[in-house]
């Protein structure tokens, strides 16, 4: 569910609460979650809908100025049925929290560690994490198919990669694009570079 910046931030502050969507299946679920630019969705509801049914006051809370504007946007998104999402905003992402958590004991240490030796046992292409983690040390910034002609990996395998560095708060991307290690990051290597 794609949603545009401006009303992301109006989710984070409250005032949106509520979405509408055309589609042929939800891409979405009641219980679920959204990662999106300011953090976490709550998927409180998602429920079909006539268009009939919705209010001005529902408009609003999806941040349209009224029903009809809301109404222009649907008619515009072809096939499918009408659903209603109803979310709350659930705080930070939590892979950005962790990207800032820095001195690390020993045991935090020893289970990062774990997890990237778990990588590189389940990779096909062998040992990966400490090398790309090395090469995005080098190479602050750099989009995935300059990384990738680094690495001599395909950039789409080299993308999937860094994602999972990313899932452990280990790297961040860079809103011009590229990547740069986190602060946790940057702490790890130091710290298993001079084990």
């Amino acid at each position: 569910m794609l949603i545009k910046h401006p009303v992301l931030e109006r989710i984070a502050d409250g005032t949106v609460t509520l979405a509408f969507r055309r589609w042929k299946r939800p891409t979405v679920k009641t219980g679920g979650q959204l990662r999106t630019a300011v953090g976490i969705l709550a998927i409180d509801a998602v429920t079909v809908i006539n268009v009939n049914e919705i209010t001005e006051k529902e408009a609003q809370k999806a941040g349209y100025s009224s029903c009809s504007e809301l109404l222009q946007t649907l008619a515009k998104n072809g096939e499918g049925e009408v659903y209603r999402i109803s979310f709350h905003f659930a705080g930070r992402d939590p892979r950005e929290v962790l990207r800032e958590q820095i001195n690390l004991t020993d045991d935090e240490l020893a289970e990062v560690h774990r997890k990237l030796t778990q990588l590189d046992l389940k990779s096909q292409d062998g040992s990966w994490t400490m090398t790309v983690l090395r090469l995005i040390k080098q190479h602050p910034g750099l989009r995935a198919t300059e990384l990738a002609t680094s690495a001599d990996l395909n950039p789409q395998v080299l993308k999937v990669k860094v994602r999972k560095l990313k899932e452990i708060g280990l790297t961040e991307s860079i809103a011009r694009g590229g990547y740069r290690l986190s602060p946790r990051g940057c702490e790890i290597l130091n710290r298993l570079d001079s084990t």
